[in-house]
């Protein structure tokens, strides 16, 4: 009720923080990027469930509505910063390694992290003093959700068998799954050309992914819309490996043979491959862009470090946080079992599913937003 209102002030507060922030540092915002806010949201949110839970259990002990707000805002405190802190590990490890994209999730990761601790803490605590002052009503719950979830009981570790076989069952078909099938790699992990190529007229993208196939001696490339019905992105793995100075002439030939016949008007080889000037000079290629094998193995081996660093020093806090061991080594087997049923998931269905499945770095810097949040839990 009245605390939700706040909280959401707090939460537009947060966004609007987190704007301000990437503005002044004139931060280009990208998808990665808006992946980083919408997780700092949810982050967010949860911090104001743990303040006001533990808030609703002090009115239910039997204390006063001004103490229970002191006591539950300070023992919420703890898991609040314990979660925010194993997270921000999360996102200094993405930008030192990352690169890109990968550092725009970085950066609008740790900045909302930031700003949602001031927000969800510093403003609502503010927020309820003032309205104390005033003698305003202030209500944590309404008739219907005053005691939800406040006498549960359900006996977790009595179903464990159950989950054991579920979970064993899941990981031995992702183990099956990743040692025969893999994972679709994208061309930052194994080298690739990507070209924008406009039209005159919208295109179908599985059409001119079939045609392409066939041009590309059945390297299926990915095809996909690129902003506008007439604009897509070709993304190819064909001739990679050969470094041959006629590469790039060989498959822009092959490009255009495939993709002239989806022209409403027909169109020259040398208006669609170059930026000449004249009246198609907004058709065919507008950019092209080539990622080699070297540069994809550096990528890929900065990708193995960030998820391995990120796993060790969320083991090392969780271990020196809760002073055992014990503790940190059950919470990485968590983030492993979480992480190896994804993987296997994107190896089992990579090549059945409508829509792209491929293992690229906004995938890397997804694997460790599951790794963050896993250990909140």
């Amino acid at each position: 009720n009245r605390a939700g209102v706040v909280a959401n002030v707090a939460l537009i507060t947060n966004i609007f923080f987190l704007f301000g922030v990437l503005a002044s540092l004139g931060a280009v915002l990208t998808l990665p990027g808006m992946a980083g806010i919408v997780l700092t949201l949810g982050m967010a949110v949860d911090a104001n469930v743990i303040i006001y839970e533990r808030i609703k259990e002090e009115v239910r002990a039997g204390k006063g509505l001004q103490l229970a707000i002191v006591d539950g805002y300070k023992n919420a405190y703890s898991a609040i910063i314990d979660g925010n802190v194993t997270t921000l590990l999360t996102g200094i490890v993405l930008y030192v390694f990352g690169t890109g994209p990968v550092q725009g999730f970085a950066t609008t990761l740790i900045i909302g992290i930031l700003s949602s601790l001031f927000t969800a803490i510093f403003i609502t605590r503010m927020t309820f003093t003032w309205m104390q002052k005033k003698n305003m009503p202030i209500t944590f719950s309404n008739s219907k959700t005053a005691n939800f979830l406040a006498n549960t009981k359900f006996n977790f570790l009595g179903a464990r068998k159950k989950a054991y076989m579920f979970s064993g069952a899941l990981i031995l078909m992702s183990l099956i799954s990743l040692f025969t099938l893999g994972l679709n790699f994208g061309i930052d992990f194994t080298g690739g050309r990507t070209y924008i190529v406009r039209f005159d007229k919208d295109v179908n993208t599985t059409e001119v992914r079939k045609t392409l196939t066939d041009e590309f001696e059945n390297v299926a490339p990915e095809v996909k819309t690129f902003g506008s019905s007439n604009q897509i992105k070709v993304t190819t793995k064909y001739l990679i490996e050969n470094d041959g100075t006629e590469v790039d002439s060989i498959i822009q030939t092959r490009l255009y043979s495939g993709l002239k016949e989806y022209y409403k008007n027909s169109i020259e080889y040398q208006d669609f491959s170059s930026d000449t000037e004249g009246e198609n000079k907004l058709l065919g290629i507008l950019s092209s862009q080539k990622i080699g094998p070297t540069i994809a193995d550096d990528i890929r081996d900065k990708a193995l470090m960030a998820i391995s660093f990120a796993l060790l020093i969320i083991f090392a806090y969780i271990a020196l946080r809760f002073r055992k061991w014990q503790f940190g080594l059950a919470g990485v087997a968590a983030l492993f079992h979480d992480t190896l049923i994804t993987l296997g998931m994107f190896s089992v269905f990579y090549s059945i599913m409508p829509f792209n499945m491929e293992v690229d770095q906004a995938f890397i810097a997804a694997i460790l937003t599951i790794i963050g949040y896993s250990i909140n839990d």
